[in-house]
């Protein structure tokens, strides 16, 4: 009895699929976590400060504000977050406030609870003379 073996090639040829990451929606991603970020952020960060505010029990809600001014508990005083003088703080909120009209040159002062009128009062007097319109922030006590 003679066998034959027939050997078969028997692969099967694959095609070759490119992998790509698609593109069609990476600009709405993108424009969506755009706004998120936009949304999130804060112009002027002054949580670095290290600040107790005063308090009271009957307080109002303040207007958008246009600056902010900070005296934290070293009596050290901050525009926006910034350091600052109160020899140059006058100029620097009269470039902020620009010519703005009435009702939208709102100042924001956040003092120490404790700090002395030496160092509040010649704020409050660069924040006049800058024409700006105060507002001192508290926390209401409950």
């Amino acid at each position: 009895m003679v066998s034959v073996v027939l050997e078969l090639d028997m692969r099967i040829s694959r095609k070759q699929f490119g992998a790509s990451v698609p593109s069609m929606a990476m600009g709405d991603i993108a424009f969506l976590l755009l706004i998120f970020f936009v949304i999130l952020a804060k112009v002027d960060d002054d949580s670095h400060l290290k600040l107790t505010l005063a308090a009271d029990q009957n307080l109002v809600t303040g207007k958008l504000k246009r600056a902010s001014v900070a005296i934290d508990e070293d009596n050290k005083i901050y525009l926006n977050g910034q350091p600052i003088n109160s020899a140059g703080l006058s100029g620097a909120l009269s470039n902020i406030l620009g010519d703005s009209g009435k009702g939208k040159r709102t100042v924001y002062l956040k003092t120490h609870r404790d700090a002395p009128a030496q160092f509040y009062e010649p704020v409050i007097e660069a924040i006049a003379q800058a024409g700006g319109e105060l507002h001192i922030v508290a926390y209401e006590e409950r």
